[in-house]
Parts: structure tokens; C-alpha cells; sequence
């Protein structure tokens, strides 16, 4: 063999190893990134008690008056689970998230064409519950707030586009933008059919606050580590290091043939 080619061949075997050690390189980042915004809607509180101390006498999310509202069509233990996709999918998702939350928005990024595609093939079942963690960490009611116009899309049967429009539109963790009903109404104009008087009365109203107070609290007495908690039939497999939105295809096409 020449000189010449035994180079090509090095060169050429350089290149693929440097491709390789770039492909680590990106998946590494698309992991930190979502695990590192986990520990700040997990330490938010340690990280700003100056801030939640200036909050004091301010409504944090936590406080409710009037009765509970379910939305329509919430399931689960006292309705608190808004279900997206078919009752009989053989596989079921858990979500734990909070509105406000930049590892929610960073989990929803990777994972929401994965999430669609199960859903809608009729292959998974997600079940979303609404909390308030960054409202209890930075103060304000963004959190509560839209949760709360979320529950009411629920109503008109626009839960899963309004869901998403909410992250695709989310603020700055401490920019408690989502506080005011006239931002959560003028993002509702960006689902079709969503932005009507009844859609309208119930955010202003806060009909579903109480509700949302509720689900809060049940995320507490789970003593769930922090937001997003999910949860693949009971197991938690936002932990698992590993995950991908294609192995997790693959753990629902398995549920699938069981």
C-alpha cells in the first residue's frame, strides 16, 4: 500500500472519529441541559429564599377561595389528571409539571413530537397533573394562573394545543408573566377556536384555581424530588440518564405487544 493511501485511510478514519465524538458531544449537551434545568425548578427554593422573603405578604399560588372545579373530562384520583390520547392505550405517561418550570419547557422540547406521535397512533396514554413549584420557590401565581387557563382549553377540548403553546411561549423562570390573564388570553388566540367569552370568563374568574391548589397539593404529599416528574406506568424514568425519546418509543411499542 503507498504512502498516499494508507494517509487517506488515517485521515478518513480521523474524520469518523471526530464525527462520533461530536455526536456525544451534542447528545451530552441535550441531556445536561435538560437535567440541569430540573435542579433549578428542584434547589429554586434554597437558591432564592431573598427573593420568596420580599414575596412575603404577596399571593404565591398557594392560597384558594371557592370550590373545586375539576375541568371536564379530568380522571384520577379526585379528577385531578387531565388525559390526552385514547383510555385504551395500552401504555400510560404521568407527567408532574409546572408551567413556569425551564426544565418542563426543556422536557417538552425533546419529547413532544415523540409524545404526539404515540398519542395519536393510539399506542400511549398521558396522564398531565398541574402544580405550582416555581410560584411556591420566586412568589407570584403565573404558575397557578395558567394552570388554570390550561384547565379551561381542557373545557373547550383545546387542552393539548393550549399545553403547548403555554412552553413554546413560556417566560423567563423569574418573570411571573403568566400572572395576567389578559398574556394567558392573547396566547389563546394562537389555538384556533380557543379564544371565546366562555374560555375568556373562566381565566378571569379562575374557575379552576382551587383545582390547581389541589393537584399541588397532592404533588407534595407524593414527595415527588421536583418538576417534570415522569412517570412511564409508575416507573420514573426522567431519572434514567439513558432516556431518549426513541428509547422511549421503544418502551411503548414493547408495552404494546405485551
Amino acid at each position: 500500500m503507498s504512502e498516499k493511501n494508507r494517509d487517506g485511510k488515517r485521515t478518513a478514519r480521523e474524520r469518523l472519529a471526530a464525527d462520533r465524538e461530536k455526536q456525544k458531544a451534542a447528545e451530552k449537551r441535550r441531556r445536561a441541559l435538560i437535567v440541569g434545568a430540573s435542579v433549578v425548578c428542584v434547589l429554586g427554593l434554597a437558591a432564592v429564599i431573598g427573593v420568596v422573603a420580599a414575596n412575603a405578604g404577596k399571593d404565591k399560588g398557594g392560597e384558594s377561595a371557592g370550590p373545586v372545579v375539576a375541568p371536564s373530562g379530568a380522571q384520577g384520583k379526585d379528577s385531578l389528571a387531565v388525559p390526552v390520547g385514547k383510555d385504551g392505550a395500552k401504555a400510560t405517561l404521568t407527567v408532574w409539571e409546572d408551567f413556569r418550570c425551564p426544565a418542563c419547557q426543556a422536557f417538552e422540547a425533546a419529547y413532544r413530537p415523540t409524545l404526539h406521535e404515540l398519542t395519536d397512533a393510539g399506542k400511549l396514554r398521558i396522564e398531565y397533573h398541574l402544580v405550582t413549584l416555581i410560584d411556591g420557590n420566586l412568589g407570584g401565581t403565573g404558575s397557578r394562573n395558567a394552570a388554570n387557563a390550561a384547565a379551561c382549553a381542557q373545557d373547550a377540548g383545546k387542552f393539548r394545543d393550549f399545553h403547548d403553546v403555554l412552553y413554546e411561549n413560556q417566560p423567563k423562570e423569574t418573570d411571573d408573566a403568566f400572572a395576567g390573564n389578559a398574556k394567558l388570553i392573547e396566547l389563546a388566540a394562537k389555538v384556533d377556536g380557543l379564544n371565546t367569552p366562555a374560555f375568556r370568563k373562566c381565566v378571569e374568574d379562575g374557575t379552576h384555581n382551587s383545582w390547581v391548589v389541589k393537584s399541588n397539593e397532592a404533588f407534595r404529599a407524593a414527595k415527588f424530588g421536583g418538576t417534570p416528574t415522569v412517570l412511564l406506568d409508575g416507573k420514573n424514568i426522567y431519572q434514567d440518564q439513558t432516556m431518549t425519546p426513541a428509547k422511549l418509543t421503544q418502551l411503548v411499542e414493547d408495552a404494546n405487544k405485551a
